[in-house]
C-alpha cells in the first residue's frame, strides 16, 4: 500500500510502499497498541516512517552532519 505523510523533520511531504493493507492502517490508528507490536512484521523504518513520516534518507542527511 502506498502510504502518504508529512515528515515530523522537514514538513515534506512523502509516500512510501509498504506491505499493509488499509484495515490494518486504520486498525493500528484508533489501537493504542505499540506500532512494534502491531506491525512485528515491518522494518524500523517502515514503522517510523507510518507513525512520522520520515523517510530513511531524511535520517541519514539529519545525522550525516
Amino acid at each position: 500500500m502506498l502510504i502518504t505523510n508529512k515528515s515530523d523533520i522537514t514538513g515534506n511531504t512523502n509516500t512510501m510502499n509498504i506491505n499493509i493493507t488499509k484495515d490494518e492502517l486504520e486498525q493500528y490508528l484508533k489501537s493504542s497498541i505499540p506500532i512494534q507490536k502491531f506491525f512485528p512484521n515491518l522494518s524500523a523504518d517502515e514503522r517510523e516512517f507510518i507513525m512520522t513520516g520520515i523517510t530513511p534518507q531524511e535520517w541519514d542527511d539529519i545525522f550525516s552532519r
